[in-house]
């Protein structure tokens, strides 16, 4: 045999392919090798070397081929345009959901930082739950009943003597409290219905709202929550039958409603027959204060209430649940059934593991203190560094610092001038259901590396001074 180089074999393959036809099949290897005298070695280096040029193709247990050469053109999906239609609303997007460079200084994200999770409970969880029967077998529609009892306990054991506590019949488990504002809209308010929203509020229940076409009829609320009389004006003029607010912590401004706010709140709720969606996101998130649902105050069904561990848990474990009394919460559950029929059990295991560990319990009052530092530090850089900006509260928990910028600030530019400099913010024009109340800025203090707050508080001073 010759050993020579595979290179004289590559080039008397290539005049044959030239002159072959696209599919055409290659002689056998044990052919080439007697063609040529060579080795098997050395001519399937030959016909590697062909591959990698894209002249040839090996179809295993068939043979190798002539490799048909596809014309490139560009793809055409003209034809969506007629199918779709025209969209029915334009969905709002959040710029809290952005990847940014990590060398950036991180003030727009919307989830805690990985430092502030409790790694050790969560992956040791995530490994027991996948030795167990959660791993292989389909859970009930409505949660796993320990992940239920758990629920349920947790706002019953804040509920006064005389308001009957929630069962574990009355929860139902989430795929994360996204999915689960979107049922709760289509099942209790409808496409084309009213639906009162406190504003400033969360983007991502504008988005279900817009979503689920629902009517966003937007209330004022300020840092004492929203005034009982101008609610319920919006239920008299309106005809809705639901409220959607934030009473601990209110994402984006930190609100946290007065004491007996909450009552009147409920009382107008009752006077109108109507549902108050209670979105508890930041229940884990107190700092000087410790929260206390609405829904503590009501066992009539009046007040459907909504808890995520989704930011406190791990963002890879999206748990949360809704506890909801009456026909209500069947109606939400046949949403849910017919959207996702069941939720993981993996991920309800671990969290179901991680919040009823005894180190569960010691991380939630390092959290706070860590939570405090940050907000501290944030807060001293902005008056330091923006004194032009307006601290309307310091929140008593949450993650984030609400700021009203100077009138005729130009947000879009100061974002992208913070941006060009490695500070990324986030304008507070998407958590309005209408028009802004004004120029506000939403920064978290959650978020990586808290020695750079006083940095990135610099740079948006210098980026806000360039416009006045």
């Amino acid at each position: 045999m010759n050993n020579d180089s595979s290179s004289r074999i590559v080039l008397a393959l290539k005049k044959w392919i030239a002159g072959a036809a696209p599919g055409a099949k290659l002689p056998s290897t044990r052919s080439l090798v007697a063609e040529y005298q060579a080795s098997p070695v050395t001519v399937q280096k030959a016909l590697q070397a062909l591959t990698a040029q894209g002249l040839i193709e090996s179809r295993p247990g068939v043979g190798t081929f002539v490799r048909a050469v596809r014309t490139a053109r560009p793809a055409d999906y003209g034809w969506q345009t007629a199918a779709l239609g025209s969209p029915s609303a334009a969905l709002p997007s959040s710029s809290t959901m952005r990847t940014v460079p990590n060398d950036a200084i991180w003030f727009h994200s919307g989830y805690p930082d990985r430092e502030l999770l409790p790694e050790r409970l969560v992956r040791a969880a995530l490994a027991r739950a996948a030795r167990g029967d959660a791993a292989l077998s389909r859970p009930p529609a409505a949660g796993m009943p320990e992940l239920q009892h758990w629920f349920a306990q947790e706002l019953g054991s804040a509920t006064p003597v005389g308001i009957t506590p929630p069962t574990p019949s009355d929860v139902i488990v989430l795929p994360g409290s996204q999915s689960g504002l979107s049922s709760i809209f289509r099942a209790l308010v409808g496409a084309g219905q009213p639906l009162l929203m406190e504003s400033p509020t969360y983007w991502g229940a504008i988005l279900a709202a817009a979503q689920t076409g629902v009517r966003v009829v937007p209330v004022p609320s300020g840092p004492d929550g929203p005034d009982p009389v101008e609610l319920a004006r919006a239920f008299e003029e309106t005809g809705a039958r639901a409220f959607y607010a934030q009473p601990n912590y209110a994402n984006p401004s930190g609100a946290q409603w007065a004491p007996g706010r909450g009552g009147e709140v409920l009382e107008v709720a009752r006077a109108h027959g109507a549902f108050v969606i209670e979105d508890d996101w930041a229940h884990d998130f107190g700092i000087t204060s410790t929260p206390v649902p609405l829904a503590t105050q009501d066992d009539s069904g009046h007040v459907i209430y909504i808890r995520s561990l989704t930011k406190s848990v791990s963002t890879s474990v999206r748990i949360a649940a809704v506890v909801a009394r009456g026909p209500a919460r069947e109606r939400i559950l046949a949403h849910r059934a017919a959207e996702s029929m069941y939720v993981s059990g993996l991920l309800q295991a671990a969290a179901l593991d991680v919040v009823t560990q005894p180190g569960w319990q010691t991380h939630l009052r390092s959290l706070r203190q860590q939570l405090q530092s940050r907000r501290d530090l944030l807060v001293t850089s902005i008056r330091e560094h923006v004194p032009d900006a307006h601290i309307e509260l310091l929140p008593k928990g949450g993650l984030n610092l609400w700021l009203r910028m100077p009138d005729g600030t130009d947000l879009p530019r100061l974002t992208r001038d913070c941006e060009d400099n490695g500070v990324i913010i986030a304008a507070g024009t998407e958590w309005f259901p209408a028009e802004p109340a004004g120029p506000f800025v939403r920064l978290n203090y959650s978020g990586p590396n808290p020695a750079a707050y006083p940095q990135g508080a610099r740079l948006i001073g210098e980026a806000l001074a360039r416009q006045f």
